[in-house]
């Protein structure tokens, strides 16, 4: 395995285990709000969990579905979490997928719901990869043998693909040297933020020209314009940044001066609220190990969201007051 392949692997794994740990936080800050009846059980639960005994653990989340049928939306995201636990000796990430499965089909209106669908998204591709190394494992374990075979031939063939190695990372290094030389020679900041919702682009463009484009994700129902709180639309019109927020849910944000006179007037003759608050802000805190793969699906409530880094790199170039154009 090349050092590229290494690290990529290293860096997801990690960050994999920080999503798991920070959902688990999360769920054990619930306890004190919900579920009174079963809450005994529920602190046993934890406290097994805490201990490492995770079999013990799974039968006490397994009693309180029994008992309690109504929390049974918790119990199945938080099996879901320990069953995918990387600390887990016995980790099954298929029992994991059914857990998440089960809470988004029988409990649709759950609040655990968006969340299960992304550790159903991001469970997904964990087998995916876990396959993809395995073959390539296999692979490297194959050309290992070749080698101890084929003598000097292998050692010539090794000593290639060291150098495409060292070729492959030096040309990474020159990709991130180019992108700092763009921005460095970039001259002031952005007049006018473009979003092309058919196209799922945000261009930033200064005195005409194109700085640099990012791939969005945008409201869960896209089409058609914002028209009243709710409806989970991104807006169409002419807008600009008024505010921004450096202590956001999603990382950062920067906000749309949506509604418009057109908006309120719309949203009035239809005897509805416009709604407000639309950001282009970056991925849910805990997340952002989703990076680009965040685009894959319309998941905002009528955002435009693109990855943490790239939210700051918007927020760098875009002052408050710059014109943003959201068109169909």
């Amino acid at each position: 395995m090349g050092k590229t392949q290494r690290r990529m692997v290293k860096h997801f794994n990690f960050f994999f285990v920080c999503s798991i740990i920070v959902s688990m936080f999360l769920c054990g800050c619930s306890l004190f709000h919900e579920g009174h009846r079963a809450k005994s059980t529920f602190i046993e639960a934890n406290k097994f969990f805490s201990q490492g005994d995770y079999t013990a653990s799974l039968g006490k989340y397994q009693q309180i579905i029994e008992q309690y049928p109504t929390e049974g939306d918790r119990v199945l995201f938080e099996m879901g979490i320990i069953y995918a636990y990387p600390g887990n000796a016995q980790k099954d990430y298929q029992k994991s997928l059914e857990c998440f499965q089960k809470l988004i089909r029988d409990y649709p209106e759950s609040g655990y719901k968006k969340d299960s669908e992304m550790m159903v998204f991001n469970i997904t591709n964990v087998i995916v990869k876990d396959k993809t190394i395995a073959t390539q494992q296999a692979q490297v374990e194959t050309l290992r043998q070749e080698v101890q075979n084929k003598g000097n031939v292998i050692i010539t063939l090794k000593k290639e693909i060291e150098a495409l190695e060292q070729e492959l990372d030096s040309k990474e290094t020159a990709i991130i040297t180019l992108k700092n030389e763009v921005f460095a020679l970039q001259k002031g900041p952005a007049d006018k933020i473009l979003i092309e919702k058919k196209d799922r682009r945000l261009t930033l463009i200064a005195k005409g020209k194109v700085l640099k484009t990012y791939q969005i994700a945008l409201g869960g129902n896209p089409v058609g314009p914002k028209e009243m709180q709710g409806d989970n639309k991104t807006p169409e019109g002419t807008y600009v940044i008024d505010s921004r927020n450096r202590d956001s849910r999603y990382h950062l944000s920067l906000r749309i001066s949506y509604p418009n006179e057109k908006d309120k007037k719309r949203a009035k003759q239809l005897g509805v609220s416009p709604g407000g608050d639309i950001m282009i802000h970056g991925i849910k805190n805990g997340f952002s190990w989703l990076g680009d793969l965040h685009t894959e699906v319309d998941w905002t409530k009528g955002c435009i969201a693109v990855t943490d880094e790239e939210v700051m790199e918007i927020d760098r170039l875009a002052l408050n007051g710059t014109i943003v154009e959201i068109r169909p």
